[in-house]
């Protein structure tokens, strides 16, 4: 599975796996009990993770690098249910979140996510875009 084809859905907890778009919605399979279903993006709105941001006491970063920072860390990843203990732990792993503009919730989001992400071996890797050549006129 791969890391650009996992998206969140407004409404629905967890991660998804991006099967199929259509006009109207999406065709997702769940990545916490891999059950398929067809999501109406008349109710819901759908993130790619591969394009969500964390804020940053310097400029903002891409999730993937708090991603990577808590694989690259030894510390015991928390029970995502207690706040207390996910800022402990984010304030070990990546000190440099903004933790006034980021909320316990986004936190606790970060920790589950991860675990999902480590659960189903996706490999933390951006998508690379080829660089457009500057041709001379």
């Amino acid at each position: 599975m791969e890391y650009n084809k996992l998206i969140s859905v407004t409404g629905l907890s967890g991660l998804f796996e991006l099967i199929s778009s259509k006009t109207d919605g999406a065709i997702v399979r769940s990545l916490e009990d891999k059950s398929t279903k067809f999501v109406s993006n008349r109710i819901h709105n759908f993130s790619h993770i591969e394009s969500i941001e964390v804020y940053t006491i310097r400029e903002n970063i891409n999730l993937i690098d708090v991603f990577k920072a808590m694989q690259a860390s030894s510390e015991t990843l928390p029970n995502d249910k207690d706040a207390k203990a996910v800022k402990a732990y984010m304030e070990k792993v990546y000190p440099d979140i903004d933790f006034e503009r980021v909320y316990a919730s986004d936190l606790k989001k970060m920790v589950k996510w991860f675990g999902i992400i480590k659960n189903n071996q996706v490999e933390l890797k951006l998508t690379e875009h080829p660089e457009e050549s500057e041709t001379e006129a």
